[in-house]
Formats: C-alpha cells, structure tokens, sequence
C-alpha cells in the first residue's frame, strides 16, 4: 500500500472521493498549507473533527481523504477562498505537530471502491442523485457523472443529504459500494416516509 507525508486539514465536514470542497481559508498556517500545495500540486488531506475545533487543538477521526486545490479566488471580505476536490482515502499512521501548530501526517492510502453496477432495488437513489447533480452545477458543473457506478452514486448522495457528520463518516469508511448504497436507501426511505 503506498504511503504519504501529507499537511492535514480537520474540518467539521466529510470530504467524499471526486467530491468538491469549497473553503475559505483565513489562518497563518493553512494559508502556508495552501501555498505550499499549489506550488508543489500536491494535495493535503481532510478528517472530520471528532473533538475540538476547526482554528484549535483537535482530535480528528483516522480516516480521511486526499484534497487537491482545483482553484482559487479572493473573496468579497478579502480571504482566499479555494475549490479542492476529494481524492484518494486514506488512513492516519501517526502524525507530527510543526511549529505554526500544522498538522503532517503519515498515511496509507485505502484501495478505491471496485466500479460495482447499481442493483435494481437502488434504481431510485441514482435518480435522486440525478436530480441532485442536475440542480447543483454549481457544485457539479465540471464533473463528469457515473450513473451506473454504485461507488460514485453513493458519495454523490451521501455528500447532498442532510446527514449528521458521524454518520457520513462511517459512509466514507465502508470499503463495500454496495452497503454503502444499502445504509443510504435506508435513510432515504426513512426521509420519504417521514
């Protein structure tokens, strides 16, 4: 499995693999972080806080996924404001704290989900989650879609419903397309009945 030194980003947010990722960015040390990736194009990697704060010491969850800056602009209040988009996933070994309190992180990179097709009982996620990605080219605008791959509509549909962090978290740790689609039908009947 192949291994990476790279600066971490805890957030209060889970970044899916292909998803996009809008930031603004305001503290020394990330906007070093930034600065540093986009002369290098290599990416920094984002986990969900589990303890703490986004501008403090945290305790973030060991799995996350890689985030590659896509663009950047100044925002209206003068901040940088960056697009990332998710990449690999990957699992935390250790981390090191540099001077400007950055986190770096020694990770293994998680195997990506197989291209598995959609079972026909979830015929009725990948049309939410064509709804979805027709009503937010914002968000979507320059990806390309994979309808029929159980691993990308599962992301898709875990990154737009109004789920709680934890439990999107424990979508993005699932190595099985397939029972992520299953945990994600469950909740979408329980919204629809609701």
């Amino acid at each position: 499995m192949d291994t990476l030194n790279i600066p971490l980003f805890p957030l209060q947010t889970v970044l899916f693999p292909e998803g996009p990722l809008p930031l603004r960015i305001f503290e020394p040390r990330y906007l070093d972080m930034v600065s540093q990736c986009m002369k290098t194009k290599s990416p920094f990697g984002v986990c969900l806080i589990r303890d703490g704060q986004e501008v403090g010491p945290v305790d973030a969850h060991s799995i996350g996924t890689l985030a590659t800056i896509v663009d950047w602009y100044r925002l209206p209040d003068g901040l940088l404001g960056i697009v990332a988009e998710g990449g690999e996933r990957f699992s935390i070994e250790s981390t090191t704290t540099q001077p400007n309190q950055l986190l770096i992180a020694r990770v293994v990179l998680l195997p990506e989900d197989p291209i598995v097709p959609i079972p026909e009982k979830h015929r009725m996620l990948v049309n939410l989650v064509r709804h979805v990605f027709e009503e937010r080219q914002d968000m979507y605008g320059g990806m390309e879609s994979r309808f029929n791959d159980a691993g990308w509509v599962s992301f898709r549909l875990a990154e737009s419903l109004p789920l709680d962090t934890s439990f999107k978290q424990r979508l993005l740790e699932m190595s099985s397309p397939l029972e992520r689609l299953a945990e994600l039908q469950v909740i979408v009947n329980e919204l629809a009945d609701g």
